[in-house]
């Protein structure tokens, strides 16, 4: 995703709208951006990396008597592996991947702000900032809405063409076209595709849950969205 906006952003002005939260990966496609619009409570930043890999040698060997036989072709062939915890050699390698991504992402942090590698460091080591921080730390470059972002875009696309072409009258913007992606689906369309019984993942989990499925996918959907509801005393069941 960074590289793609890295592409686009060679061929016309990038404008980044962040929402509730833009951290970790949100900020790492967001930092090479022309310009980062955020809101003033935006969880931003979280310019940081680790690894995290669990060992339930433990539980399996000890609690519950289950043991592996290993064949491998190499000292590596099982990194990772649950069934033991890591040796020396292989806490070490995690933790040159877990450097080389920091040093990469702390890079490209300091690329797309205009800011020293050291300057990003201070202010990284995975801190998340809210909105108003991060202007006053330079990750983002100002506080405001998606409408922002947008007349932002406007003003930057017209400062391209002034700059490729001499005809200015003609090129100049007044407002900008918004299309959303994925393009949205409208309510027949959501209430037939739940009805689908073809979802492989959707099957299992009917299966797995069998009465509970229809309440708590209910409940799934009702705490996804900050919406007020005003719902039927029951859930219609399409076949």
């Amino acid at each position: 995703m960074w590289r793609a906006i890295q592409l686009l952003k060679a061929k016309k002005p990038v404008v980044v709208s962040m929402g509730g939260v833009a951290a970790s990966g949100g900020y790492y496609m967001s930092c090479g951006a022309d310009y980062i619009v955020a809101d003033a409570t935006t969880l931003t930043g979280s310019i940081g990396i680790f690894g995290m890999i669990p060992d339930a040698s433990e539980l399996l060997t000890d609690k519950l008597g289950v043991h592996f036989d290993v064949v491998k072709t190499n000292e590596g062939a099982d990194f990772g592996t649950m069934g033991r915890p890591f040796n020396a050699a292989e806490s070490a390698a995690m933790q040159r991947y877990v450097e080389d991504g920091y040093d990469l992402f702390t890079r490209r942090v300091a690329a797309g702000r205009g800011m020293t590698q050291q300057a990003v460091d201070s202010i990284g080591q995975g801190r998340v900032w809210t909105g108003n921080q991060a202007l006053a730390l330079g990750l983002v470059d100002e506080l405001g809405s998606l409408d922002t972002a947008i007349a932002k875009a406007v003003e930057l696309a017209n400062a391209k063409d002034d700059d490729d072409d001499d005809d200015d009258d003609d090129d100049q913007l007044t407002t900008a076209d918004v299309i959303t992606y994925p393009a949205p689906t409208s309510f027949f369309e959501n209430l037939l595709k739940s009805a689908d019984p073809d979802n492989y993942m959707e099957r299992k989990a009917r299966a797995a849950l069998g009465d509970l499925y229809a309440p708590l996918t209910t409940v799934r959907t009702l705490s996804t969205s900050p919406r007020t509801y005003t719902r039927l005393p029951y859930d219609l069941n399409l076949k």
